[in-house]
């Protein structure tokens, strides 16, 4: 590894609203860090007011609740302002923090920020307006979400060269546009035997496992789905993630604890082991996690979304036979059924996640961060 830590520090700056935001900065870091640079990585509200960090993010996980009808009407308000061409209440909140921001990062010494969040965006946006900086914003959907168009990167990092035309459509210049796709750990894309794996978790290498994705919240209507699943699929054993969701966790245990055939995860650093292990995937269409899957080449089911960008994730891989999406539990019993016994079909989809799903978005990502570094532009003091 050639150590590049005189060149400069980079920040990374992300935010808590769900697990995806985070996961994709700490896979930026770890590649730049392989890469011998020096990285850190904070949370953005840690920066501006970390009293407010788990507020934010709390709120953010209460409008996920009631399969996200909160959530739902916000993102739709959103999508409407968005056509205003106004700037938003969001972007005003953030402009406030300007100041904050940009002494930390002079305090600091960075030389190139990297943000997965659009909150930081815009605070980026408004330093820009007075100060020579350099940044580059990651987005984690398939959809160019509301309030992008208010940012003012160098780079825009997004998932797919399909989805150039609705980020120009929204206001983002072409120019600005890098379709590199959605950087995940290196973890999801080294190579690996499942059986290894099996063992290493201590799992029946004989067994075939279905692994049940919740978010990192624990999303959905996960009890009643497991209960249709187990009562009708008797062929497999279930393994199901509950995240950071404790209340579900002991639900689950409460109910399946004698259960062989089911296996309930608390939240684990060992996730990406556990993909591996199974033979299909079930998993609300997170951005993040969505990539994770189609980047390891697992055929997979995507149950109900949280209403809003999920929908337009759970879209793009539906329409390039990526996955298979339900929008009820009838549904995903009847899918996971038909897709456990058609290799055909697994290994369609795993032959479009190749076409679409790229694997090398960290590498291209820290050779453009490499390169905007030692062009050697200081920033103003």
């Amino acid at each position: 590894m050639e150590d590049k830590t005189n060149i400069g520090k980079i920040l990374i700056l992300s935010c808590g609203t769900g697990g995806g935001h985070n996961s994709a900065a700490k896979a930026i870091k770890e590649n730049l860090v392989e890469k011998g640079l020096n990285v850190d990585f904070i949370e953005y509200l840690d920066i501006i007011n970390p009293r407010i960090r788990n507020k934010v993010n709390n709120l953010y996980i209460k409008s996920t609740r009631a399969n996200g009808k909160i959530f739902k009407v916000v993102y739709k308000l959103g999508e409407i302002y968005q056509k205003t061409n106004l700037k938003s209440p969001v972007y005003a909140l953030n402009f406030l923090n300007k100041n904050r921001l940009y002494k930390y990062i002079i305090e600091n010494n960075y030389k190139y920020i990297i943000t997965t969040h659009l909150f930081a965006a815009q605070t980026l946006t408004a330093i820009k307006k007075e100060h020579k900086i350099k940044f580059m914003e990651v987005a984690t959907d398939y959809v160019c979400i509301p309030f992008w168009e208010e940012t003012n990167p160098d780079h825009f990092i997004i998932p797919c060269t399909d989805l150039e035309n609705d980020f120009i459509k929204k206001g983002i210049k072409k120019e600005k546009l890098l379709p590199y796709g959605i950087p995940t750990a290196k973890a999801y894309r080294e190579k690996y035997n499942k059986e290894d794996c099996k063992k290493e978790l201590g799992l029946d290498i004989s067994k075939k496992y279905v692994l049940i994705l919740t978010g990192s919240m624990g999303f959905g209507n996960v009890t009643e789905m497991l209960k249709e699943l187990n009562n009708n699929i008797k062929e497999v054993t279930f393994i199901i993630s509950t995240g950071h969701n404790t209340k579900l966790l002991k639900i689950l245990n409460d109910k399946y604890k004698e259960t062989k055939n089911i296996i309930i995860l608390p939240f684990t650093d060992k996730i990406s082991k556990y993909m591996k292990c199974s033979e299909i995937i079930l998993t609300k269409p997170g951005g993040l996690t969505t990539t994770e899957i189609a980047t390891l080449r697992k055929p997979f089911i995507h149950t109900m979304p949280i209403p809003g960008c999920e929908n337009y994730n759970a879209q793009f891989f539906k329409d390039r036979k990526m996955s298979i999406s339900c929008n009820s539990i009838e549904k995903v019993v009847k899918n996971t059924k038909e897709l456990l016994g058609n290799k055909q079909l697994q290994e369609e989809m795993i032959k479009n996640q190749k076409i679409y799903i790229k694997q090398d978005t960290c590498d291209k990502i820290s050779k453009i961060v490499i390169k905007e570094i030692e062009s050697g532009e200081e920033y103003e003091k």
